[in-house]
């Protein structure tokens, strides 16, 4: 299972990587050559509903979706629930994390540190989210040990994977 989660980080890695670097030269006229799509836009030029539609294009209209979460870093050992539930509403999508542990005490996404919902069951955030199809650092505070310790995690929401509320909820 490590190797696989290993694995899977380093394939995410690279994927990041080439598409930071840029595949492709522009020509003076403006003009890309081979394939590739135009630079992407900063996410300061970026509009709510590019923010919210993810790699597939399509923006999300204010509801209720579900969505698989990959959840990459610390030890190994916790995990999140999967699909997740997202919430949109007026272009900010909000997504519920359970963990596979009912230790951590909060949550630290973008800055901004967020408590649990409830324990019960492991515990659950509601958290924001800026874009699907784009990795997503957080941290982890998990007090299952002799003393708090606040663990590094990436997540990734798939767009491909997406579902609304009125499909058959998971």
């Amino acid at each position: 299972m490590k190797r696989f989660i290993h694995l899977t980080a380093f394939v995410l890695a690279a994927l990041l990587l080439l598409a930071a670097a840029g595949c492709v030269k522009q020509k003076d006229s403006g003009e890309t050559s081979g394939t590739t799509a135009p630079a992407e836009k900063t996410s300061e030029e970026k509009t709510s509903e590019e923010k919210t539609s993810g790699e597939s294009g399509a923006a999300l209209t204010d509801g209720v979706y579900y969505a698989a979460v990959t959840l990459t870093g610390g030890t190994g050992r916790a995990s999140v629930a999967s699909p997740a539930k997202l919430v949109v509403s007026g272009g900010k999508i909000t997504a519920t994390i359970i963990w596979s542990s009912s230790n951590y005490d909060y949550m630290i996404v973008e800055g901004e540190k967020i408590l649990p919902v409830t324990t019960e069951g492991g515990s659950t955030f509601e958290i924001p989210v800026a874009a699907l199809d784009t990795a997503l650092p957080v941290t982890g505070d998990t007090v299952a040990m002799s003393t708090p310790h606040e663990i590094s995690y990436t997540l990734l929401f798939d767009s491909s994977t997406l579902t609304d509320e009125s499909e058959e909820a998971p």
